[in-house]
Parts: structure tokens; sequence; C-alpha cells
């Protein structure tokens, strides 16, 4: 309806993506920055403030989680894992970026991976369900950016 908010509109447009709306484009760009940013994580666990959140984590290491990107010999909860595989993609800068500032790929894949390695073996998602929740994640992300007058008067400030 016409009555309806911005961010209902938002969650529904958001909620009815599936994976009939990924082009043939998206898949080819979505795949290239996952490879960037597992590229640029693992190079990412060799640096100082990666060692720490990753020491810091490990009181809440579990047998039943997801992977730290690096390390075969602990699992955390996903919300551990996201963190410090997050910290380890953003560690040296190099992640991918749009204007204005700031990093998609960093902020969602970690997320994406940690939940999917999360789910119970007779669950395990797709290689298409990790793209399709990958490249919503960028949506919900560049949608946002677009909302926010507060990211568009970013390069002012500086």
């Amino acid at each position: 309806s016409s009555s309806q908010t911005i961010t209902g509109n938002f969650a529904n447009v958001i909620h009815g993506l599936n994976a009939n709306h990924l082009t043939d484009q998206v898949v080819q760009r979505s795949k290239r920055m996952i490879l960037d940013t597992l590229g640029v994580g693992l190079l990412g666990t060799s640096t100082e403030v990666c060692h720490k959140v990753t020491q810091y984590s490990k009181i809440y290491s579990s047998d039943i989680s997801s992977t730290i990107w690096g390390h075969l010999d602990f699992r955390l909860p996903p919300l551990y894992a996201a963190f410090v595989n997050g910290v380890a993609v953003h560690s040296m800068d190099f992640d991918d970026t749009w204007h204005p500032a700031t990093h998609p790929s960093g902020a969602v894949l970690p997320a994406v991976i940690a939940l999917s390695e999360a789910f119970p073996q007779k669950k395990k998602i797709s290689g298409l369900d990790l793209l399709l929740a990958f490249s919503v994640g960028i949506e919900v992300q560049g949608r946002l950016l677009r909302f926010s007058s507060e990211a568009r008067n970013i390069p002012k400030r500086y």
C-alpha cells in the first residue's frame, strides 16, 4: 500500500529475493568479491590484531560451530568466528570498498560463512544458497548506504 513505510518496503524486497534473481553478472561479481575477500582474509590471519582477537576468542571455543580461517585446531560459535574472520579480512585494509567509504564484503562474508557452517549436517546449505545470502547481504548494505544521509556526508567531513 502507499502508506507502507520505507523500512517495511525494504524488508519485503529483501525477504522476496531468491536464487532466480541472481543474474549471471551478479553471480560472477559475487564470486570475484568472495574470492578476493577470502584472499585478504587468509593474509590477514597473520596480523597482530588478528592474533589478539583469536587468542581472546579462544575462551568461547566450541566443538559444534564455525571455522577460524587459518586455524584447524579450534572452532568458535558463529558470532565469534564471524568476528575473528572479519577482523582478519579488514586488518590490513585491503578488502573491497565502495563510495562513500564502506567495506561491503568484509562485513558480510565472514558472517555468512560462519552461519552456514553452524547448520546441522542434514540441513547444510548449498553453494547457491551461500551465494544468495552473500548477495543479499551486499544488497542490504548498499541500500542502507543509499538511505543514509550520514553516509552521504562522509566525504565532506574529512
